[in-house]
């Protein structure tokens, strides 16, 4: 039985507030200790797992796969898939496992999602989405999206986008993210498809009023809160915010509860810091790594005094065995002198 079996959902009406700003799904990137550090940012954000695919959830380890913290919430799970069959029991056990928001990605470029068939790739199979969306839908009682781009290769964006969205909708989905780029499936890396494609906002404008029904939230080349904050004023429903996010999570999170959902003030790194030293703490206390949790805690004091020497000695030194809390606090001293100084 998952540990969060028994743990009341994320209302759809709670997650539909929060996806006003989300932090992307990013593989290696945003687990389980980059969720509960962006959470204490950002008590209303919502966040997403990295991709985990539809096989995977169905035989893998899922304590591993799956596995959270309640305080996570609102968190969505990100599933890869193009079978409707696996994608509706991979949903069915993510519901069961406490997530609040199950997501079909067509949109990963990678060699290795393309070679799964799913992904960007679902871009020309519209079709095949509209199936796998409505088989996720009824296998579980989560709200199923989809996060997709704008189109692939030679798809003319203007055409395949709406066509795209007006199928999923008639499947029953009615939220989505939309990556404002297209995306190469041949000659360009990832890397190379979240920067080297024009954004098209204007177009992802247009789909909100051609579907004022669904819930659009944005992606792609948005760096700051107030960027985000202009995007929603234009009348999109949600910015979804990815590498800003997680680089330097203090200029797009920090503020974030305060000015989107008027609620507190903005939140101060130090306290970001000293909240999470219990779960550092826990961590290691059951086997873990330091590392595991501070790789993610790198950019917390981005652009301020002192922070290059925080990323020096947590780079360094968190990686080694019998590193703990006393090394933390050893890197926070630096940002914490220069802040006494000021």
């Amino acid at each position: 039985m998952p540990e969060n079996a028994n743990i009341p959902k994320q209302a759809g009406s709670d997650i539909r507030r929060a996806a006003r700003l989300s932090v992307a799904p990013m593989m290696d990137w945003t687990d389980r200790h980059c969720r509960m550090f962006h959470r204490q940012i950002s008590r209303h954000a919502l966040l997403y797992t990295e991709m985990v695919t539809a096989p995977a959830v169905i035989h893998g380890d899922r304590d591993k796969l799956l596995g959270f913290d309640v305080r996570e919430h609102p968190v969505a799970l990100q599933l890869g898939g193009s079978d409707p069959a696996q994608l509706a029991q991979a949903a069915r056990i993510g519901a069961d496992w406490g997530y609040g928001e199950i997501n079909l990605n067509c949109g990963c470029p990678s060699d290795r999602v393309q070679s799964g068939a799913f992904g960007a790739v679902l871009m020309k199979s519209p079709d095949l989405v509209a199936e796998c969306v409505a088989a996720m839908i009824a296998a579980q009682p989560v709200e199923v999206t989809v996060k997709c781009r704008i189109g692939v290769d030679d798809q003319v964006p203007e055409a395949v986008l709406p066509d795209f969205l007006s199928k999923i909708a008639a499947a029953g989905v009615s939220r989505v993210t939309i990556h404002a780029r297209k995306a190469w499936l041949q000659g360009l890396s990832p890397k190379d498809n979240r920067e080297i494609p024009p954004l098209d906002y204007p177009l992802v404008h247009a789909m909100k009023a051609e579907f004022p029904q669904l819930h659009i939230s944005i992606n792609g080349g948005i760096a700051t809160l107030a960027e985000a904050q202009a995007e929603l004023a234009q009348g999109l429903d949600g910015v979804m915010v990815g590498r800003a996010a997680y680089h330097q999570p203090m200029e797009v999170l920090g503020a974030a509860d305060a000015e989107i959902w008027g609620d507190g003030r903005p939140v101060d790194p130090f306290e970001v810091a000293e909240a999470m030293k219990p779960y550092i703490a826990r961590h290691i206390a059951s086997g873990g790594r330091l590392h595991q949790i501070t790789r993610h805690m790198l950019g917390l004091f981005h652009a301020r005094p002192g922070a290059r020497r925080f990323r020096q000695i947590l780079s360094e030194g968190a990686t080694r065995e019998g590193a703990g809390l006393e090394l933390f606090e050893i890197a926070l001293s630096a940002p914490r002198e220069q802040a006494n100084e000021a």
